[in-house]
């Protein structure tokens, strides 16, 4: 699928609600249980956006947002300064299709351009893909914590991999 990454847009903040929130209801990719609201995630927005945080976005042929990328600080201490903990989510309907590594590729070459050192993934256990995904990339495992996560009526490992920048 041919796609184009941009900056989002405060436009894209409902199609950026819409995918979270399917992740939240369907996957162990994210661990709320609740939707977020619109009103949530505008300020989620404005708060990366304050930051100078990048939001990226997948606009395929069409003109619709398939997937979005992005990250944070680590931790907000200022020794974790130059860690980022990214996420990348793709649409339910397009996942599959590069999408989410050209996503990722993106993180990483802004991340490295604005000298952070190190990038973090936190991926559960049932997520066999996204840490396969990760592994492509020269992410490595560092730790493990075992049934630390509770959705689905299960408990969960977390994995957390991280990328040296």
């Amino acid at each position: 699928m041919e796609i184009t990454l941009r900056s989002a847009t405060k436009n894209d903040v409902p199609a950026i609600l819409e995918i979270s929130n399917h992740a939240i209801l369907h996957t162990t990719a994210n661990y709320e249980y609740e939707p977020k609201s619109l009103e949530y995630q505008l300020s989620w927005y404005e708060e990366r956006i304050a930051a100078g945080l990048p939001i990226i976005v997948a606009i395929d042929q069409e003109s619709r947002l398939v997937g979005y990328g992005s990250f944070g600080k680590f931790r907000k201490r200022r020794g974790y300064d130059h860690t980022v903990e990214h996420s990348v989510y793709v649409h339910h309907e397009h996942r599959g299709q590069t999408i989410g590594q050209q996503l990722m590729q993106e993180l990483i070459n802004i991340a490295k351009a604005e000298n952070y050192h190190v990038m973090i993934a936190v991926v559960d256990n049932l997520n066999q893909g996204s840490l396969r995904f990760h592994k492509r990339f020269g992410f490595v495992e560092v730790g493990r914590f075992k049934e630390i996560g509770y959705k689905f009526d299960q408990w969960l490992d977390v994995y957390f991999l991280q990328l040296m920048l």
